[in-house]
């Protein structure tokens, strides 16, 4: 009887510790942050693609400049909307605004799900600084997320000025996925 209760009670105190592990939360990480390369005034659009290489789906313009990143990061889990990002040295290379911001003062982050798919999703960050050095950085949810969102892209957009608003202008690259349990951004593993 007493090895049954010890069973039992065994069985029941690691339930919720075993339900914890289960239930570790899909994240994607990208451990870097580039600026969008384009040409003065020439788009290179975010977009799915058919097999002619045409755009499908939703198409998210470049910023009008090129521009650079000294270092950023970005994570997303994406079962609880958990999101952090932040850019430093985010920069237009070339123009009157070189080595700048130059007028772009506030933007998104924005995850993309199923990208060219019937359940493509665009999904933003509530809109945060851009300083003048280009650094920024969020702390937030992102809501809405997709099961499953496949090929995940992270993209930082223009909030403001209002003339660029959804274009983007920086990307997310070296992205990993795994499971995760938090979101602290003291990560070794980010850096």
């Amino acid at each position: 009887m007493k090895s049954a209760f010890a069973g039992l009670l065994t069985m029941v105190l690691a339930s919720p510790a075993m339900a914890s592990h289960g239930s570790d939360q899909q994240t994607v990480r990208w451990r870097n942050v580039v600026g969008v390369i384009t040409a003065l005034n020439v788009d290179n659009p975010v977009c799915g693609t058919d097999q002619d290489g045409n755009c499908v789906g939703t198409t998210i313009s470049a910023g009008t400049f090129a521009w650079v990143a000294r270092s950023g990061r970005a994570r997303v889990n994406l079962s609880t909307g958990a999101t952090e990002f932040e850019v430093d040295g985010l920069n237009i290379n070339g123009t009157q605004f070189s080595g700048t911001a130059g007028p772009v003062t506030q933007v998104a982050g924005t995850l993309v799900c199923n990208l060219g798919e019937d359940d493509e999703a665009t999904l933003d960050t509530s809109p945060v600084t851009l300083s003048l050095q280009g650094d920024a950085e969020f702390s937030g949810h992102i809501t809405g997320i997709p099961s499953p969102c496949a090929n995940p892209l992270f993209l930082i957009r223009i909030v403001s000025p209002a003339i660029g608003l959804g274009r983007w202008i920086a990307t997310g690259v070296d992205r990993t996925m795994g499971t995760g349990r938090g979101m602290s951004s003291s990560s070794h593993e980010d850096r």
